[in-house]
């Protein structure tokens, strides 16, 4: 018997992330939990724990085309299958239409693991055990899988049958006459979707490739079942791979849209470990908590490039995806993100890198809402926050490297911010003349964070003056006065001026002298809204307060009683009416409850720093975070969801790894440690 080593050293040497067959060989349990890994361009290759694509969004390799959009995808899965001493074992699952499961490969994974965000799968074959792992080349739109017969008496033959589409990866296709050109090589296969298509290649390290070309009809996808959308698709397999392994040895299959890729595993592989490990050692986390390595990570597959959409496609700078699978870059996000993703990594040249990009996209004094998946596409401006947040994000970027460069640079554009929202802009977004407060809003557009639209119909409209707008416009002005009081003394004497006329109304108009929490919106069309929303503990988190300190503890309590769960704070309490604790069900259905009742999890960030600051016990705010130790098993392995159900015991929901949701429990966490 042969029992080889790993094929270089692991991060750390327990993972954080670990399951084994009481997870693996548990249908729903696996389903549940999915693995994703990124490429640095939008790019990346995700499914379930069990192989089973779930979601139209899974996939083996989804390319960037145009970084960060133009998300297509190219090879959906993978059918596997291994002989040993006689016997074939499936490594793959894969479910058909009526709910068929064919393969039950998930029975022979003996266990899982993450080595950092690099998913690891071991099956057990009879006396065999064999590795299988899948990564990602960093800035290529290439996937990588490497098999390794870790031990066994004799050799095994691996039967690899690749399973390809060509279609954006919001939309699920059928076969409908479609035949992709292949040709086929000694050790691979160059494929042709359709004249004009950007071609892409399957090759590997040994053994043959055998033609075929057939079709594999009718996958089930019930995650999209249970969205109320298309749930069929059907995926063509041009050959199969085949080649005889003996205990210790390895083989690589890349699957590529690059003209080239390195077809050494053992080396493409431990590149990738390698910049994992200068990810840590960057973030000065090498040494630190499990759970600060594992979110420093996750952190970095949000961080990608951002292309002119030319045919070139030069580089224009960085940019943040907001959530994976589906969101592409927003603004809102981005900037809500980046000092977690960035400033709590190590890694400023990036903060600044993505602060000058977007910089370039003011318009009106408004930073972009988001940008559309097609290149050549005009952005969305349609948010009152991001630009608020920018000017935040900007503030602890200073404080965090002291550059004084970038804020000279970008100085003139966060002037021009505050001066056309003091003028008026677009979407009613202005300063109220006669207390200073900032205004938002008209009949159908959705401009803060709770912004889901139905149609014509704005679930969450917070037309008005919103409680979280207002103190993010209050730190704007003091972070102005701030930069400029040894620039311009006579500017940032009125910005600071402007700022004291702010708190004093806000503080005669947002706090109730009774009801012992914050308004969430006044003078809105119906009047001012008393919501118990979660909005108003940015008063107390952002740098400069708004509340005395019984005030702000009196707020932090009454969001803890009706809207903190294990991860994060209910976008609305149980006691509402129109609270909804579950969230599924068509898109109707989903986005009417969105801001109604779901766990967002980044607001657990805000919460607890304002728990910090309202009590001043910083043990007890860092064990607010300690769920999510929990959390980074469940869903997607090693990152953090988007959202949760409202009720207990708050099942994952939304994007299965959301930007703001790493960034702020990572820099939270990081920030209360270090105190």
């Amino acid at each position: 018997m042969v029992q080889d080593g790993t094929l270089s050293p692991t991060i750390t040497e327990q993972a954080l992330v670990r399951l084994g067959r009481e997870i693996c060989g548990d249908l729903d349990a696996s389903l549940r939990r999915e693995w994703l890994v990124t490429n640095g361009l939008g790019g990346y290759a995700s499914s379930t724990l069990a192989g089973v694509n779930t979601r139209r969004y899974h996939g083996l390799l989804v390319a960037a085309l145009n970084p960060p959009v133009e998300r297509t995808a190219l090879v959906g899965g993978m059918i596997e299958w291994a002989t040993y001493a006689g016997q074939r074992y499936a490594l793959s699952t894969h479910e058909y239409r009526g709910g068929y499961i064919d393969q039950n490969g998930y029975r022979n994974i003996e266990s899982f693991m993450l080595e950092g965000m690099l998913p690891i799968w071991t099956f057990a074959l009879g006396g065999a055990l064999i590795e299988k792992r899948i990564w990602m080349a960093y800035g290529a739109n290439t996937t990588y899988l490497i098999y390794r017969v870790v031990r066994g008496f004799q050799a095994v033959e691996l039967e690899l049958t690749p399973l390809l589409s060509y279609r954006d990866f919001h939309v699920l296709t059928r076969e409908q006459g479609w035949q992709p050109a292949v040709e086929a090589q000694p050790r691979g296969a160059i494929i042709r979707a359709f004249d004009g298509a950007r071609p892409f290649r399957l090759h590997t390290s040994a053994g043959q490739f055998i033609p075929k070309g057939v079709w594999f009809r009718d996958f089930q996808h019930r995650a999209e079942t249970s969205r109320g959308l298309d749930d069929q698709s059907d995926s063509f397999a041009p050959g199969a791979f085949s080649v005889r392994l003996a205990p210790g040895e390895t083989y690589t299959l890349a699957l590529s849209a690059e003209a080239e890729s390195d077809l050494d595993g053992p080396r493409a592989l431990a590149v990738a470990q390698e910049r994992q490990r200068a990810l840590l050692s960057q973030a000065a986390a090498a040494d630190d908590h499990p759970v600060v390595q594992q979110l420093v990570l996750a952190a970095d597959q949000f961080i990608v490039a951002r292309t002119d959409g030319v045919q070139n496609q030069s580089k224009v700078g960085k940019t943040v995806i907001a959530g994976y699978h589906w969101f592409n870059d927003w603004g809102r996000d981005t900037m809500i993100a980046l000092p977690g993703l960035t400033l709590a990594t190590g890694r400023s040249e990036d903060a600044a890198d993505i602060l000058r990009t977007f910089a370039r996209y003011v318009a009106d004094g408004l930073l972009p809402n988001n940008f559309p998946d097609s290149a050549g596409n005009i952005p969305g401006y349609n948010t009152v926050d991001a630009t608020l947040w920018y000017a935040h994000a900007l503030r602890a970027y200073y404080q965090s490297t002291g550059d004084r460069i970038l804020i000279d640079d970008l100085l003139p554009v966060l002037r021009e911010i505050a001066e056309r929202h003091i003028a008026g802009t677009r979407y009613g977004i202005g300063v109220d003349p006669d207390d200073g407060l900032l205004r938002a809003g008209e009949p159908g557009v959705q401009l803060t964070w709770m912004d889901a639209k139905i149609g014509d119909w704005v679930v969450t409209p917070r037309i008005g003056k919103p409680v979280e707008i207002n103190a993010l416009w209050y730190n704007l002005l003091r972070t102005l006065a701030g930069f400029l009081v040894e620039r311009d003394a006579a500017a940032a004497e009125t910005y600071r001026t402007r700022a004291e006329q702010v708190r004093t109304s806000f503080r005669a108009r947002f706090i109730h002298p009774v009801r012992g929490f914050l308004a969430d919106v006044i003078d809105g069309p119906d009047g001012d809204d008393w919501t118990v929303r979660p909005n108003q503990i940015f008063a107390v988190a952002l740098p400069d307060s708004l509340l005395e300190d019984a005030e702000a503890r009196t707020v932090v309590v009454t969001v803890a009683q009706t809207l903190l769960t294990s991860y994060g704070l209910r976008s609305l309490g149980p006691e509402h009416p129109l609270y909804r604790g579950d969230y599924g069900g068509d898109p109707v259905r989903r986005d009417s409850s969105y801001h109604q009742g779901p766990v967002w999890t980044w607001l657990m960030g805000a919460f607890v720093e304002a728990y910090a600051r309202a009590y001043g016990d910083r043990s007890a705010a860092l064990a607010l975070l300690e769920p999510f130790v929990d959390h980074l098993r469940d869903a997607c392995l090693g990152s953090v969801s988007e959202i949760l159900e409202g009720d207990p015991p708050h099942l994952p929901r939304g994007a299965i790894a959301q930007a703001w949701g790493v960034a702020e429990v990572l820099r939270v966490w990081r920030a209360l440690s270090a105190q």
